[in-house]
């Protein structure tokens, strides 16, 4: 009985230390499984994570619409006329009446020569021409006087012939001597030197006593006349909006000299034809400067501005230049498609604005990638970020 009560004792503790063995064993077992399941979440994590940084992230813009085409062109101001007057005869500049910048009329007189040679050749040429015109009037009264006498058989007809032949050669003697005063007399006349139109003088290259040589290569011109009422002016235009040039066209342009103050002027005239050599063609546009504040010769910018695409151009829109990508394919964008992947795409530029591009083949709806990867390639997977329009 007694080592029955013993046994009970001592065996007492025993079912308590089974439950706590169990119970570490389910906790240990508990922290190994969460630590297990941590783990596997973390790496997880970390698997997507890198997967994700694989996936690069871009920039896309949506292609804007037209904006107005500024084309800016040097040229240079010229007269509306502009005449430089030489003299037609050699002599001594006796006087002149104008100056530059002095304004003038048709045929005003501007200077005047000393022309002491003519003179004395036309002194001689009229006495000449009265010695062939005594001469004809011999020949005349002998012609009919032996015409008289042949009508009665008194002279040979032979004779009368000769004084007929004597009165034509007579006559063309005494009009060949009229030629030669007439010459001389249109060749005195440009003694005078007279505006051709009226205009202001824009330069003058001679004065009193200054030898007049005439009619050989190192002449100058005495005096410049220039029409300034209105001035043209002479553009060269490129070749890709030679399409868009058209009588009336309007344009702008700027003269150093009053700064940014913009003038107004329209095209009149083109050459319809482009320079093999520039690739441009030349047009001519139209001033009015009846308040006369521009001056020929006058450098200036002009501006052209278009609204829209060329004639016949298929619908552009604009895109910034670093959206281009330059493959062997020839040149293209990349587009993001509907489920965030690379689509590369051709177009065509048709005008270089510098960060700015008109292109065909591309429509507003289009998600276009700037500044894309070099190795970028059509299908791969981006995460875009959107930047607005591209103009």
């Amino acid at each position: 009985m007694a080592d029955t009560h013993a046994a009970t004792v001592h065996g007492g503790p025993g079912p308590r230390l089974r439950w706590i063995i169990v119970g570490g064993a389910c906790v240990f077992g508990i922290i190994v499984v969460a630590g297990t399941l941590t783990r596997l979440h973390d790496r997880h994590r970390l698997h997507g994570e890198n997967v994700a940084a694989l996936i690069p992230a871009v920039t896309v813009v949506h292609p804007g619409g037209h904006a107005v085409d500024t084309l800016v062109l040097p040229a240079i101001l010229q007269a509306w006329y502009s005449a430089p007057v030489y003299a037609r005869t050699s002599g001594y500049l006796r006087q002149w009446y104008v100056d530059i910048g002095q304004k003038v009329t048709a045929g005003q007189l501007l200077a005047e020569i000393d022309t002491p040679d003519v003179d004395l050749q036309l002194a001689g040429a009229r006495a000449a021409l009265g010695t062939r015109t005594a001469q004809r009037d011999l020949a005349r009264i002998t012609s009919r006087r032996w015409d008289r006498l042949n009508a009665l058989n008194a002279v040979s007809q032979q004779e009368t012939d000769e004084r007929r032949g004597n009165l034509a050669a007579s006559e063309a003697t005494r009009h060949e001597s009229a030629a030669d005063v007439e010459r001389l007399e249109t060749l005195s006349g440009f003694k005078r030197i007279i505006a051709p139109f009226a205009g202001v003088v824009t330069s003058r290259a001679t004065d009193i006593g200054a030898l007049i040589v005439a009619g050989t290569a190192a002449s100058q011109p005495l005096f410049t006349v220039s029409d300034v009422t209105r001035l043209r002016l002479y553009v060269r235009v490129p070749q890709a909006y030679a399409a868009r040039m058209h009588d009336g066209f309007a344009a702008r342009f700027t003269v150093p000299d009053y700064g940014t103050r913009p003038f107004d002027a329209r095209l009149i005239h083109s050459a319809d034809a482009v320079d093999s050599q520039s690739g441009t063609m030349l047009v001519q546009l139209v001033y009015d400067n009846a308040a006369n504040l521009l001056k020929p010769g006058a450098y200036a910018q002009v501006t052209f501005r278009f609204d829209g695409p060329g004639p016949q151009a298929p619908p552009a829109v604009r895109i910034p230049a670093s959206s281009l990508l330059f493959r062997r394919e020839g040149t293209g964008v990349a587009l993001v498609d509907g489920s965030d992947h690379v689509r590369i795409r051709p177009i065509s530029i048709v005008t270089d604005f510098g960060t700015e591009l008109e292109v065909t083949g591309l429509s507003a709806q289009d998600r276009v990638i700037t500044n894309p990867p070099d190795d970028i390639g059509d299908g791969d997977p981006v995460h875009p970020h959107e930047a607005g329009h591209g103009a």
